[in-house]
């Protein structure tokens, strides 16, 4: 057998919607490559490009090949979804290909198609159809090119019912900067549930396939930088489907009535026993085997709705005095929402109502004078026990280390929150987020960038202890957890 030459690439998927036609399934730009490149010449294919070690993430690749070979960047396109990669071998050429697909679409109010500018890679580019794109030879295509396109535009497999449920309920997530991630991955739940009545019913394996396609883009399409209880709850989702249709002949209204009420119904029973138990846990740290102790003071900072509820508890249930110092947590203010919250609970504390103080950002160092603990929720837990929560974390992290070196580092989350796989890049967001706090008489010039980064990481050699519903864990109950979830989520989007 001849060598085969490994090259993993990205793939750029380039969509227009009609602005007047909004339901109308999107076009998608194709580029016919150029008698100069190596492979596939003259054939029509995505904008792709290896993969540089130099690039942080494929992701990262696409932008750049993006720019290099049509000169659309940013301001022409928006990211659109990524697909799940796969690999292949063309024989013919002695190739065995990664391939990393992802699609961006044209911005509405940019300049279009206008600003493509085309390099030596590419004679010439078309816009089509999508049902016009198929895998045979009567399209002058690049190998696996439906296949490439199917893992980005998921209606090919699902269809459009379930695919317009899917693409409303990615932007619903998309567009969710309040909810934390256990609530984004209760919403999950409710879009998959909604969802399931629309798929293919006639065979359980198309049915639980298109049901393994519609939970990866809900964990990977959504908001990957809180993914990690979305991947969870979509495991356990999978599960319920994969047992009530075992054995049957078809996905019928009986078998699909019994999903609607098992999944939501077990997502609900598990957040409460979560609730219940990660308060009691949190209460014991505090308070000491004694309810009783006099004084207590931790920082936090963002609205965890983990936390909240746990702070809650305490106020509610213990005499301890609790001094609360809350970081505001910009750009959207969080930790004052937290604190209002907790504020409204204090007339109804089991002792002396609660000190609740809210700092700027800048002043955490200030705000970590004498304290017992820091209480950080978290958005991921990778393997390792590197947590990514707000930004400001590692900040209150390392001013309470300089500060008050004595106080404890503690990680309050779900198990959920354990993730695998490897940690999304940064999440940036609308700048606006940021300089809408300023008032007008503030503004930037053009050659100044403003850079709004919801989420970091406090590395694991920081943190004191990490609480979950099971109680205290070490770093290696989080590494076994998390092979246990690796080998779920294997299993289950093998079939996609």
């Amino acid at each position: 057998m001849p060598v085969q030459i490994y090259k993993e690439v990205a793939v750029c998927f380039i969509f227009k919607f009609s602005l007047s036609r909004p339901n109308r399934p999107p076009r998608v730009a194709l580029f016919k490559r150029s008698g100069e490149v190596r492979t596939y010449r003259h054939l029509y294919a995505p904008i792709s490009g290896s993969i540089d070690p130099k690039d942080d993430t494929p992701l990262d690749t696409a932008w750049r090949e993006l720019r290099e070979e049509t000169r659309l960047d940013a301001h022409s396109l928006r990211y659109f979804r990524q697909g799940k990669p796969y690999t292949f071998t063309d024989e013919s050429i002695g190739r065995r290909w990664a391939i990393h697909p992802f699609g961006f679409m044209l911005r509405p109010n940019g300049p279009g198609d206008l600003a493509i500018t085309l390099n030596w890679e590419h004679e010439g580019y078309a816009w089509f159809d999508i049902d016009e794109i198929q895998q045979d030879a009567n399209f002058p295509g690049v190998p696996r090119l439906l296949e490439s396109l199917r893992r980005v535009w998921f209606p090919i497999d699902i269809g459009y019912n379930a695919g317009d449920i899917l693409s409303n309920g990615l932007k619903t997530l998309q567009d969710d900067h309040v909810s934390g991630a256990r609530q984004l991955a209760t919403k999950a739940v409710d879009i998959y549930g909604d969802l399931l009545s629309k798929l293919d019913g006639s065979d359980p394996k198309i049915f639980f396939r298109q049901a393994c396609i519609a939970a990866w883009h809900l964990w990977k399409n959504g908001r990957e930088s809180m993914g990690a209880p979305i991947l969870n709850a979509m495991i356990e989702c999978l599960t319920i489907v994969q047992n009530h249709i075992a054995g049957c002949n078809q996905v019928d209204t009986n078998i699909l009535f019994a999903l609607m009420f098992a999944i939501p119904g077990s997502a609900k029973s598990r957040n409460e026993y979560n609730t219940s138990a990660l308060s009691r846990h949190v209460l014991r740290l505090l308070c000491g085997d004694s309810p009783t102790r006099p004084r207590t003071r931790l920082l936090t900072l963002s609205s965890s709705s983990t936390i909240s509820a746990a702070l809650t508890r305490v106020i509610e249930t213990s005499t301890t005095s609790l001094d609360i110092r809350i970081l505001e947590s910009r750009p959207l203010f969080e930790g004052a929402s937290l604190a209002s919250k907790l504020a409204a609970v204090s007339p109804f504390a089991a002792a002396s109502k609660p000190s609740i103080t809210v700092y700027p950002d800048a002043g955490v160092a200030l705000a970590c004078k004498d304290i017992d603990f820091v209480l950080l929720g978290a958005d991921i837990i990778d393997k390792q026990g590197n947590v990514s929560n707000k930004t400001g974390s590692l900040p209150a992290v390392l001013s309470a280390k300089y500060m008050c070196p004595s106080c404890k580092i503690i990680v309050v989350a779900e198990k959920d929150k354990i993730m695998p796989f490897e940690p999304p890049g940064h999440e940036e967001n609308d700048p606006r987020e940021l300089s809408s706090a300023w008032g007008e008489h503030i503004t930037l010039q053009s050659n100044v960038t403003l850079k709004n980064i919801y989420f970091e990481w406090a590395p694991n050699n920081l943190i004191d202890g990490y609480i979950t519903e099971d109680g205290r864990i070490a770093s290696h109950d989080i590494a076994r957890l998390a092979e246990q979830v690796e080998g779920k989520a294997t299993e289950m989007f093998d079939y996609i």
